[in-house]
């Protein structure tokens, strides 16, 4: 899926994954933010996660993000609820920023374990940015069941050995050395209004643009998601962030 189908898909939404907003204050909350923690956030999106938490917890932060468009909305965001002082948002690479160099009492990766390979390789990657006794926050899909042969490749390209059942995700982190102490979840419903407000965004898109040259793979991305969505995914494909500590 194209970087510029997920700014068009996703051009409505705040929070780029399954969550509500009631949600995302949990999973501060479960997380027990304390005033002038730091956090990074990895592939960051609009930045909604960093900008409410440094708002309600009087965090700091960093974001990443390689979408121009994402990390422009984000510095709006920060701006509108006054705490532009208190963070930064950088375009760019995730997997390369210079984690090595930084100290962190939060990184974060929500929805984006491609940057590392998966979700091992992603906490690998995340762990040199943590300051000891930090917490590693990630976003992963899982398998509710285990879904027909046909699912597979049908939702986001995913192969059978992309993702796991929500014990065979505790075994790969604790695989990658580290305890998991917390989770939030979606849900059904926060899947919907996740899923299909991304069908009304594109819908408008393509009633704007008809002659853009990419308008007809646009459509068909699309109708493909949607599809799969329904058939598949709603049921078998779970989605939750994790909140972890290293060993």
């Amino acid at each position: 899926m194209s970087l510029r189908y997920h700014e068009i898909a996703e051009a409505n939404h705040r929070i780029l994954n399954p969550f509500t907003e009631e949600k995302l204050m949990l999973l501060g909350e479960v997380c027990r933010l304390r005033p002038n923690q730091s956090q990074l956030d990895l592939c960051c999106g609009k930045g909604e996660m960093l900008c409410r938490w440094a708002r309600q917890y009087n965090i700091t932060g960093t974001g990443v993000d390689i979408s121009d468009v994402f990390v422009e909305a984000a510095r709006q965001r920060a701006f509108d609820l006054d705490v532009s002082d208190k963070l930064q948002f950088v375009e760019g690479d995730a997997a390369q920023y210079p984690q090595d160099y930084h100290e962190y009492d939060i990184v974060s990766c929500i929805g984006a374990t491609w940057i590392g390979g998966g979700l091992v390789g992603t906490l690998e990657l995340m762990k040199p940015a943590l300051k000891p006794g930090g917490m590693l926050l990630v976003g992963e899909p899982y398998w509710n069941d285990p879904p027909p042969p046909e699912a597979y490749g049908m939702w986001g390209g995913m192969g059978e050995e992309d993702y796991a059942s929500l014990v065979g995700t505790l075994d790969r982190i604790e695989s990658a050395g580290c305890e998991l102490v917390e989770m939030v979840l979606a849900d059904g419903d926060s899947w919907d209004r996740y899923s299909a407000a991304q069908w009304m965004a594109v819908s408008n898109w393509l009633r704007d643009n008809l002659s853009d040259p990419e308008a007809g793979a646009i459509h068909e991305q699309m109708a493909a998601d949607r599809r799969a969505y329904l058939e598949f995914a709603r049921r078998y494909y779970g989605w939750g962030v994790f909140v972890m500590r290293v060993w």
